[in-house]
């Protein structure tokens, strides 16, 4: 099982440091071929996306989250978003087991 980051540059290079490939991505095009090749990979069990990459491709990105189809996908804040929910435990949320 494998995650995959799509999102800004510095959240993908976040997630590069431990391990998480990804793509960084700014437009609307860049965001729908990230998902594209995310999918692509059967060993892609979650990808993480960030809120603003999800909103270019909204329709997109609820079908996965509302549905029980994999690859599993956790929406995370955008580095500009301002959130205080830690990330960790976001991601502990969407697939039900602490990293």
């Amino acid at each position: 099982m494998e995650y995959f980051v799509i999102g800004d540059d510095d959240t993908v290079l976040g997630f590069s440091l431990v391990g998480v490939s990804g793509i960084a991505c700014s437009s609307e095009d860049e965001v729908k071929a990230a998902w594209d090749k995310a999918l692509e990979d059967k060993e892609h069990a979650v990808i993480i996306i960030t809120s603003d990459a999800a909103a270019m491709i909204r329709d997109t990105v609820d079908r996965y989250l509302f549905s029980s189809a994999f690859p599993l996908v956790v929406e995370i804040p955008a580095r500009s978003g301002g959130s205080t929910t830690d990330l960790r435990v976001l991601v502990n949320e969407a697939i039900g087991v602490s990293i």
